[in-house]
C-alpha cells in the first residue's frame, strides 16, 4: 500500500481487468436485447417466437464451439472421467465464492428494494409481465450460481469456449420441449416464412460473443458481481427506451433508479475497500515472512560462529 492510502499496482490492474469485463458483458447484453426486440417486435420485424429464436442461438453457440473444441481444436476439452467429475462437483470448494455478510445482503437488499419501486412506478404496469420477469431472475440467478461452480471448482479446468462447449447443447435439448408443444404448431403453419440468414446469422454471432463473455465475466470476477453490473445494464436500457423508443418515465422510476444506484456505488465501494485490504493483508505476510526467514538466517550464522569457537 503506497503513501496516504494510494492503491497499488496489483489493485489498480485488478479493477480495470474487472470494469473492462463488465463493460464488454454490458455492451454486449445491451446489443443482443435490442436486437433480440427488433426481431420480435409485431411492430419491426415481426417474428413473435422467443423460444425458436433461442433454439437458434443455442444451435449457433453449439455448432461453433465445436468446431472449436472438435475441429480446430482451438481448446481442449475436459479431460476427466464423468464419475470423477461428479465427485469433484459433489465435494467441491470454490476460491472465488462470495462469504455471507450481513452488510452485503443489506447491500442487496437496497438494490432489490430500488428496483421493486421502479417497476412499481412503471407507467404500463403488468402483473403478468412482472411476475415472469421475477422468474427471470430468479433462474438467471440460478445459472450464474452453477457457471461460477463449474469455472471455479478445482479439478474441472474449464473455460468460456469449453463451458458453452458442454452447456449449449444441453440447452438445445431442453428448449425443445416448449418449443415443441407452444410454437412449433404455429410455425408449421406459417408455411411463408423464410430464415433470413442475415438477421439470424448476426444475432445469433451476437448472442455468441455474449455468452462467451457471461462464462468470462462469472470466471474472472463472481455471480454476485455480475448480477450488481446487470443492474447498469438495465439503467441503460431504460436510458435507451426513454430517448430512442420515447417510454414513459415516472418520477417513481427516477427514485427507485436512485435508490438502486446508491446500493451499486456502495458495493463497488465495498469491493475496493475489500481489494485494499486483501493487498494490505497480502504485503504483511510477505513481510512477516521476510523477517522470519533473515531471523532464522541469523540465528544459523549465530550458532556456526559458536562451534567454530568451540572447536
Amino acid at each position: 500500500m503506497g503513501k496516504g492510502g494510494s492503491l497499488s499496482d496489483g489493485v489498480v490492474k485488478k479493477i480495470v481487468l474487472s470494469y473492462t469485463y463488465v463493460a464488454i458483458w454490458i455492451f454486449l447484453s445491451f446489443t443482443v436485447i435490442v436486437y433480440n426486440k427488433y426481431i420480435l417486435d409485431k411492430k419491426m420485424y415481426n417474428w413473435p417466437f422467443p423460444i425458436s429464436l433461442t433454439m437458434i442461438h443455442m444451435s449457433f453457440c453449439a455448432t461453433l464451439a465445436i468446431l472449436l473444441v472438435r475441429v480446430f481444436r482451438l481448446v481442449e476439452p475436459v479431460s476427466m472421467s464423468r464419475s470423477h467429475a461428479c465427485c469433484r462437483l459433489l465435494h467441491r470448494r470454490s476460491p472465488q465464492k462470495e462469504n455471507y455478510k450481513n452488510d452485503t445482503m443489506f447491500n442487496m437488499l437496497s438494490i432489490s428494494l430500488g428496483v421493486a419501486v421502479a417497476a412499481y412506478g412503471e407507467a404500463k404496469f403488468d402483473v403478468w409481465g412482472v411476475i415472469l420477469q421475477l422468474g427471470a431472475v430468479c433462474f438467471e440467478a440460478t445459472r450464474l450460481v452453477m457457471i461460477q461452480i463449474l469455472l471455479t471448482s478445482k479439478g474441472i479446468s474449464l473455460n468460456p469456449i469449453t463451458s458453452l462447449y458442454y452447456v449449449a447443447p444441453c440447452c438445445l435439448v431442453f428448449l425443445s420441449v416448449p418449443w415443441i408443444i407452444v410454437e412449433y404448431p404455429i410455425l408449421k403453419e406459417t408455411s411463408s416464412f423464410h430464415l433470413d440468414f442475415v438477421i439470424f446469422g448476426t444475432n445469433s454471432l451476437c448472442a455468441f460473443a455474449l455468452n462467451l463473455a457471461v462464462f468470462l465475466l462469472v470466471g474472472k470476477t463472481s455471480a454476485l458481481t455480475m448480477n450488481v453490473a446487470g443492474v447498469v445494464k438495465d439503467w441503460l436500457l431504460i436510458a435507451f427506451s426513454w430517448s430512442v423508443i420515447k417510454d414513459t418515465v415516472t418520477p417513481i422510476n427516477l427514485f427507485g433508479y436512485g435508490l438502486a444506484f446508491l446500493g451499486v456505488a456502495y458495493y463497488n465501494h465495498s469491493k475496493l475497500q475489500a481489494l485494499k485490504a486483501k493487498e494490505a493483508q497480502k504485503k504483511t505476510t510477505q513481510a512477516d515472512e521476510e523477517a522470519g526467514r533473515l531471523l532464522e538466517d541469523r540465528e544459523g550464522d549465530g550458532s556456526g560462529k559458536r562451534n567454530d569457537q568451540q572447536n
